[in-house]
C-alpha cells in the first residue's frame, strides 16, 4: 500500500493510493496516519480494504507529511560507498548516528526555507524508514518484521552550521522546513526489498545525485538492529539512511549551494517524487 495524508497544513486526512494511481479517502476508516495505525493490525485491516469501495478525492490536493505524530527523527551519516568514495573519507566501521529535530519536518511539495543569513544550505536524497513496532535490542535477521515502510526524504543541510560552527552536526540539520518527507509510505508488502531503490535529486533541471541503495554501506535490517542497541525504536519513528554522492558541497571545482528561487526535484521509481521551491527565510 502507499499511504498518503492529504489537505491543508493542520487538516490533513488518511488517504492511500490504490493500484491505478488514484486518491482515495480513508477518513471514515481511521482517524490519521499515526503510531497506533502503523501497527501490524492495522494496517492489515487497511489492507484487508477494497481501495474502489473508498471515495475517490478530486483534484489534486496538497500531500501533507505522511505520518502524524512522528516521535523521533533519527539519521545516518556517510552510509554510500561511492559517497565515501567521492568525499575522500574511510569507510566508517559503524554506522554513524545523528539526528533531525521533528520540528524541520515538511510535506513533499512544501516550500524549502533557507535559514536567516545562510549561505551554504545543500541537499541529500534518503530512503527512509518508517518504524511500525517497538524495537528494542532486535537481530539482524528480525529487523525488517519492526518497519511499516519506506519513504523518500530530503535531508537538507546547512553545511557551515554542521562543519563550521563547532559541536554536532545537529546544528546544520534541524533548521524550519530542512526534512521534507513523501509523498507516501509504501508499506513492506508491496515493497519488500529496501536495497533495490534508486535514489535521484536535481536542481534547476539538473541532475545531481543518481544513486541507488544497493552500495550501502550498512544495509537496513542491519541499521534498524544497531539502532535499536542504543536508542529504542517506537511505532512512527523515522531513520533517514544517509544519501548516495552528487550533493552540492561536493561538486567540483566549486561547490553549489542552494538559493531562493532554486527549484529542487527528488525521486524514486518506488518511493514517489517530491518537488520544492526554494525560499529565502521569514518569520514563521
Amino acid at each position: 500500500m502507499k499511504l498518503v495524508r492529504f489537505g491543508a497544513r493542520g487538516e490533513e486526512r488518511p488517504g492511500l493510493i490504490d493500484d491505478g494511481g488514484e486518491l482515495r479517502d480513508l477518513s471514515a476508516v481511521i482517524g490519521d496516519w499515526n503510531p497506533q495505525t502503523l501497527a501490524p493490525a492495522a494496517l492489515g485491516r487497511v489492507a484487508a480494504l477494497d481501495p474502489k469501495r473508498l471515495p475517490a478525492v478530486p483534484g489534486m490536493p496538497r500531500f501533507g507529511i505522511p505520518v502524524h505524530g512522528i516521535g523521533k527523527f533519527l539519521a545516518i551519516g556517510l552510509n554510500y560507498s561511492d559517497f565515501a568514495e567521492q568525499m575522500g573519507r574511510p569507510i566508517p566501521q559503524e554506522p554513524v548516528i545523528f539526528t533531525k529535530v521533528v520540528s524541520c519536518l515538511a510535506g513533499p511539495n512544501d516550500e524549502v526555507m533557507l535559514p536567516k543569513d545562510s549561505t551554504h544550505t545543500d541537499w541529500e536524497v534518503e530512503l527512509g524508514v518508517v518504524i511500525g513496532q517497538t524495537a528494542r535490542y532486535v537481530e539482524r535477521s528480525e529487523a525488517l518484521d519492526y518497519v511499516a515502510g519506506y519513504c523518500l526524504v530530503n535531508d537538507i543541510s546547512e553545511r557551515e552550521y554542521q562543519n563550521d560552527r563547532g559541536g554536532t552536526w545537529d546544528k546544520g540539520k534541524g533548521c524550519d522546513k530542512f526534512g521534507p518527507v513523501g509523498p507516501w509510505v509504501v508499506t513492506t508488502d508491496e515493497l519488500c526489498d529496501p536495497q533495490d531503490i534508486d535514489l535521484w535529486l536535481e536542481v534547476n533541471n539538473v541532475r545531481y545525485q543518481n544513486g541507488h541503495t544497493r552500495t550501502m554501506i550498512f544495509g537496513i535490517a542491519e541499521l534498524v538492529a544497531y539502532v535499536s542497541a542504543f536508542i529504542t525504536l517506537e511505532p512512527g519513528d523515522l531513520i533517514a539512511t544517509g544519501t548516495p554522492p552528487g550533493i552540492g558541497s561536493a561538486m567540483k571545482p566549486d561547490p553549489i549551494f542552494l538559493k531562493a528561487s532554486d527549484s529542487m526535484r527528488l525521486g524514486s521509481a518506488k518511493l514517489g517524487v517530491q518537488e520544492h521551491r526554494v525560499q529565502p527565510w521569514r518569520s514563521l
